[in-house]
């Protein structure tokens, strides 16, 4: 005679082999859980976390060097930085935040091995504006037949305005302007006060507009 064993689901689950969930297929909470997992990171998972953040590094990296060549090795040394130290990250919901800092801290690096000088500027010394409190708005995307100029040439105008920025000044507001970080996110990337933030952001905003408007005034 012979005798049944009970069975429970736990007991088949636990026998039931474990599909792998594909990379592309999991969130980027999940990715960033994976690629933490083990001794070094999954090449799969790390792949496709290079993929859906390659665009976000390469936009960092070009408003912060806009002039330098070499940015494609800079941002392969940004993803050998990520390799290396993604398991030091205590919250992947601040990946995109770390990878920033990472992209922002590289460009120092490579600033002062570089032995670049940029341009002084006083803190305490603001540009008068004629108009006086200055409101920081860029230019609409749907541009009226009254404007002089067209959208593209307004960006093209304004990335070079920036490129023009003292180094501290160009890192804050790109950080800022383009990235949408909090000012507590940009002081604790430059290791700066909060004061100091905000003060740099509003002389970089007051010295786009100038030569911003100087370059609308000559159209």
């Amino acid at each position: 005679m012979s005798h049944s064993l009970p069975v429970s689901w736990s007991t088949v689950e636990a026998n039931a082999p474990q599909v792998p969930v594909q990379p592309e297929k999991l969130s980027n909470y999940d990715l960033i859980l994976q690629c933490q997992e083990g001794l070094r990171p999954d090449r799969s998972a790390f792949a496709e976390l290079m993929r859906r953040y390659q665009s976000h590094v390469e936009r960092v990296l070009y408003h912060l060097a806009p002039d330098w060549q070499d940015r494609s090795d800079l941002a392969q040394e940004v993803w050998i930085r990520v390799y290396r130290n993604v398991k030091r990250l205590n919250d992947p919901v601040k990946f995109r935040g770390w990878l920033s800092r990472i992209a922002t801290n590289l460009f120092y690096d490579e600033l002062r091995k570089r032995k670049r000088v940029s341009e002084p500027l006083s803190l305490d010394a603001p540009r008068a504006m004629d108009d006086g409190e200055m409101d920081w708005e860029i230019a609409s995307a749907d541009p009226g037949p009254e404007e002089h100029l067209t959208t593209r040439e307004f960006y093209d105008q304004l990335r070079e305005a920036i490129a023009d920025l003292p180094e501290v000044f160009r890192t804050t507001i790109v950080l800022r302007e383009i990235e949408g970080m909090a000012y507590e996110e940009i002081a604790e990337i430059t290791g700066v006060s909060l004061g100091t933030v905000k003060s740099r952001i509003a002389r970089a905003r007051q010295r786009l507009q100038f030569q911003l408007q100087n370059y609308l005034d000559g159209q």
